[in-house]
C-alpha cells in the first residue's frame, strides 16, 4: 500500500539518482494568479519519469535483479529505467512504440538499454513488454499502475510543498495517471486545503472519461502531439488514486498545448514537450478557478523532437495571432505588390512570403497574392487587414 512514510523513503533512496528541481516563478504567462513552475523538464533524464521508476528498481530483490528489468513507454519512462538499471548494474529491455520520437529512442539506448520498437502506440508496446516478461522471466517495471512507482513521483509534492508556502493548486499533467496519483496522495496526506488539478489532452481523454463514468475505459484510440500522455486505459490503482484525491479534471486542445509551448519558450526560456506544458496550457486558457491563486503547474517532460519543436512552435504562432496568412484578389498591374507592402509595414507588420497565383478570379485580368506575414497578435491583425480592405483591396 502507498503510505507516506514510503514517499519519504523514496526521496532518501533518490537523493544520489534524481536532481532536485527546484520551482521558479512564471512572468507574463498567466496574469490573473501567481503562478509557479516546477520544471521537471531539467531533471536528468528530461522528465520526471526517472523518479518512480529509480525508486522501483531500487526495491527489487537481488534476485529480480539478476534476471534483469523490462519496460514500456513513450519514450520518457524508456529512458528512466534504463538510466536506473545501468547504475545498479542490472539489464533492460524497453519496449517503444515505433511513433516514439527518434531523441527519445536514441536516448533510451544511450542510457544503456536494450530497444525493441513496437508497431503502434503505448498499449501495443504495453503487450509486447508482458509477453517478452513471461517468455523472458524479467521485472516488469510498470510506467505509472505500481505503488513503488507512485511513491517515487510522490516526491515531486514533498519538493513542492518545501519550497512555497500557502499554496493554493498544483495542476498536473495526467496520461496514465502516476504523476498526479503520487503528487495528490502525498499533497493531501501532508496539506489537504492544496486543491490537485489534473489535465489531459483532448485527442487522449482516458482518465478524464473513466472519472466522469465511474469506471475504468479504454479508448479505441489516441491522437494528440502530447505523445508522453497518450495513453488508452488509466490503472487500476491510479484511478483510483485519482477518484479519491484529484479535485477536478480538465482537457485542453493541442492548440492550447502548442500556445503553451511556444509561451514557455518565449517568456520562460524553458523547453517543454507536448506532454509537459499541457499544465500551463490549462492554467493559461483558465480551465480551473485560479485567479489570485498561488499556483504550481508542473512542466513534466522536456524531451521534444527538433522537428516536432518546429512545427509546434509554426502551430502556436498561428494560434496567437503571431503569424497570419492573407489571400488578395488582385488586378494584375504593376506596383501592387508595393502598394500592398507599404500599408502592412506602416501599420507595424512584417511581411515574411509572397506568392504569386493566377486563379478563377472576376476578372480576365485578375490574379491572386497570398501575403505571409509576421505580427503582434490578432489585433494586429485585424488592424492590417481592415487597412487594406479600407484602401479597396478584396481579401479573399
Amino acid at each position: 500500500m502507498l503510505t507516506l512514510d514510503k514517499v519519504f523513503n523514496a526521496q532518501m533512496v533518490l537523493k544520489n539518482i534524481i536532481r532536485e528541481t527546484n520551482v521558479v516563478r512564471a512572468y507574463g504567462i498567466a496574469p490573473e494568479c501567481e503562478l509557479y513552475l516546477k520544471p521537471e523538464n531539467l531533471q536528468i533524464t528530461g522528465s520526471f519519469k526517472v523518479r518512480g521508476s529509480a525508486y522501483k528498481i531500487a526495491m527489487l530483490s537481488e534476485e529480480e535483479k539478476k534476471k534483469g528489468v523490462i519496460a514500456c513507454s513513450t519514450g520518457n519512462h524508456a529512458q528512466g529505467v534504463a538510466l536506473a538499471a545501468t547504475k545498479n548494474g542490472i539489464k533492460s529491455l524497453i519496449c517503444l512504440p515505433d511513433t516514439a520520437p527518434i531523441s527519445k529512442v536514441e536516448a533510451t539506448k544511450g542510457f544503456g538499454a536494450e530497444v525493441c520498437l513496437v508497431e503502434g502506440c503505448y498499449d501495443d508496446a504495453y503487450q509486447k513488454a508482458l509477453e517478452l516478461r513471461e517468455s523472458e522471466g524479467y521485472t516488469f517495471v510498470h510506467p505509472f499502475d505500481d505503488e513503488n512507482v507512485i511513491a517515487g513521483q510522490g516526491t515531486i509534492a514533498l519538493e513542492i510543498l518545501n519550497d512555497l508556502d500557502n499554496i493554493d493548486a498544483i495542476v498536473v499533467p495526467i496520461g496514465g495517471g502516476g504523476l498526479i496519483s503520487g503528487i495528490a496522495y502525498t499533497a493531501k496526506q501532508i496539506r489537504p486545503s492544496v486543491k490537485v488539478y489534473g489535465v489531459q489532452v483532448a485527442g487522449a481523454p482516458s482518465m478524464y472519461n473513466s472519472v466522469k463514468d465511474g469506471e475504468i475505459e479504454c479508448l479505441s484510440s489516441v491522437s494528440t502531439i502530447a505523445d508522453g500522455i497518450a495513453v488508452k486505459k488509466p490503472g487500476e490503482d491510479t484511478f483510483r488514486y485519482v477518484r479519491e484525491h484529484v479535485d477536478e479534471i480538465a482537457l485542453v486542445t493541442d492548440d492550447e498545448v502548442a500556445s503553451a509551448i511556444l509561451a514557455l519558450i518565449e517568456k520562460q526560456k524553458m523547453i517543454a514537450e507536448g506532454a509537459g506544458a499541457t499544465a500551463v496550457a490549462a492554467v493559461m486558457a483558465g480551465k480551473f478557478d485560479l485567479k489570485g491563486k498561488r499556483v504550481v503547474a508542473v512542466v513534466s517532460g522536456g524531451n521534444i523532437d527538433v522537428t516536432s519543436l518546429s512545427r509546434v512552435i509554426d502551430r502556436g504562432l498561428l494560434n496567437s495571432g503571431r503569424s497570419s496568412s492573407l489571400l488578395i484578389e488582385l488586378i494584375d498591374k504593376p506596383g501592387q505588390l508595393k502598394e500592398i507592402s507599404g500599408i502592412i509595414a506602416d501599420c507595424g507588420g512584417n511581411v515574411t512570403g509572397v506568392h504569386y497565383e493566377k486563379g478563377n478570379t472576376e476578372s480576365v485580368n485578375g490574379c491572386f497574392l497570398r501575403i505571409e506575414m509576421e505580427t503582434r497578435d490578432f489585433e494586429h491583425v485585424n488592424l492590417i487587414t481592415k487597412t487594406l480592405r479600407d484602401e479597396g483591396f478584396k481579401l479573399v
